[in-house]
């Protein structure tokens, strides 16, 4: 999923777009509405964050420019003003959801991927260049299927839900083995070596986090 963040602050609009990117999604951060504007005239984006206190250009009339062209894309509105006046005018400008500052990143994900989903958009899990699809449940690294077991493919698909989170070994047990929990204490831990030796060559590896779990993750070339 591709999102367009327009956030002028530059320290939260950075932090943002990497919460959002652990997560899987793909995010390119504008500072300002003209920068946005020239970014959808060359690249296709499933849903926009627009900051409403925008300079010179702000989110509301960034949005209504949106609208006039005939942009039908999904938008968010992000903004610390909270009142019903607020909202109702954002709403009213042609926006599909808003959200008052602070906020939870947790809340910021599910809106926005529940914005995709009613726009149609395919939401499948992503890590770097290795992708779930959820019709088939197999995993693809770019055009090849990976040969997983139906184990392996669980417990990879509960980490793939939460990129650069954790999943507690106790949730991977249950879901890799079901209702027939194995004999071996490291019965899960022999399952992630087998997963990792599998995902040498695709960029993305499962990191064991001690007394909390394993999450997957994307491993940046230096």
């Amino acid at each position: 999923m591709r999102v367009l963040l327009v956030e002028d602050e530059a320290e939260l609009g950075t932090s943002l777009a990497r919460v959002l990117e652990r997560r899987g999604l793909q995010v390119q951060h504008r500072m300002a509405g003209a920068e946005a504007l020239q970014a959808l005239e060359h690249e296709r984006f499933d849903v926009a964050v627009l900051d409403i206190g925008l300079p010179g250009m702000d989110g509301l009339q960034l949005l209504q420019r949106l609208r006039d062209r005939g942009h039908t894309l999904p938008v968010l509105l992000l903004t610390a003003r909270g009142g019903v006046g607020d909202r109702v005018a954002g709403l009213n400008a042609g926006a599909d959801d808003y959200l008052a500052k602070p906020f939870d990143p947790d809340e910021l994900e599910a809106r926005l991927r529940a914005l995709a989903r009613r726009a149609g958009v395919a939401d499948e899990p992503r890590c770097g260049e290795l992708r779930l699809d959820r019709a088939t449940g197999a995993f693809y690294w770019r055009s090849a299927a990976l040969e997983l077991t139906p184990r392996e493919s669980a417990l990879l698909a509960a980490l793939m839900e939460r990129p650069g989170r954790a999943v507690t070994r106790a949730r991977l047990t249950g879901l890799a083995f079901g209702a027939d929990p194995p004999s071996q204490p490291d019965a899960v831990e022999v399952v992630v070596h087998r997963l990792r030796k599998k995902l040498v060559e695709t960029g993305v590896q499962i990191t064991t986090l001690r007394g909390l779990g394993y999450l997957v993750q994307e491993v940046r070339a230096p």
